[in-house]
């Protein structure tokens, strides 16, 4: 098993310190927010500062495995927008992709900014397959790959469920789109079971280990991580388990992390 945490459990713009102490709980990776390191993540972010960050990542023990939280600081970007938003979100989408390459990364989480609304659903899945075509041309020397985060009703109303997902990668075809699965979105989807994992196995490049409201792994007794971890067993899943949690304590986030790590370990080593 191989364990990775967001940094959206961290102090925000610096948290060198608290990086150094997440190896001790057996943390081997780490999903970036860029949001959560930088006040800039697009124009105004140099290269000196992205290789800052990697190293302080690296000098800590750990690896950047990839990019999540990927509109936060800029909601007016995304899917299903006019012709000039919909060209910057591919300039700023390809941006991210330079991004997590240069930190060491491969996958982005594709998770806010995509509310069809009127739509049909038809046309929605269209203009995602084109939009994300064009995308995946322009990276995919980059050797990195975006993945549709199947989420619940309250968090989008396009791609809830595994199948979803796999309709626009299958569409696309390219190496630089694949699955991600999401823990609390399996629970509130109704998709918490094997089949959804048997289907999302040839596709599946990374998991997400959560709570409802992103709290400490284990704590709403709504997840039953055990079961979800023998499902990753059985289809023989080798990729991260990556803790997506907020932070929930000012004075020592670290400490939340140990404990989801130690839930983790039981649930899903």
């Amino acid at each position: 098993m191989k364990v990775a945490a967001s940094n959206i459990a961290l102090s925000a713009y610096d948290h060198a310190e608290q990086l150094c102490r997440m190896p001790e709980f057996g943390i081997e990776g780490l999903e970036v927010a860029p949001s959560r390191v930088w006040r800039d993540t697009w124009k105004g972010l140099s290269s000196t500062e992205v290789e800052t960050y990697r190293m302080k990542v690296e000098n800590a023990g750990l690896k950047v495995i990839g990019l999540h939280s990927l509109f936060y600081d800029h909601p007016d970007l995304g899917l299903f927008r006019d012709a000039e938003l919909r060209a910057r979100s591919l300039d700023f989408m390809e941006h991210l992709s330079a991004l997590c390459r240069d930190l060491g990364g491969r996958t982005l989480i594709y998770g806010g900014g995509r509310w069809q609304r009127e739509m049909s659903l038809d046309d929605a899945y269209a203009e995602a397959a084109d939009f994300i075509g064009e995308l995946c041309r322009r990276i995919e020397s980059h050797g990195t790959c975006y993945c549709f985060e199947p989420l619940g009703t309250s968090d989008t109303d396009f791609i809830h469920l595994i199948s979803d997902s796999i309709r626009i990668v299958e569409a696309v075809s390219s190496p630089a789109l694949r699955v991600q699965i999401d823990a609390k979105a399996l629970v509130e989807n109704d998709e918490a079971d094997i089949s959804s994992f048997r289907q999302a196995s040839p596709y599946l490049v990374h998991y997400h280990a959560n709570e409802p409201g992103l709290e400490i792994i284990g704590s709403s007794g709504k997840v039953d991580h055990r079961k979800l971890g023998d499902c990753l067993k059985d289809i023989g899943y080798d990729g991260y388990i990556s803790i997506e949690q907020r932070q929930l304590n000012e004075d020592d986030p670290v400490a939340d992390i140990a404990r989801s790590a130690d839930h983790l370990r039981k649930c899903y080593s």
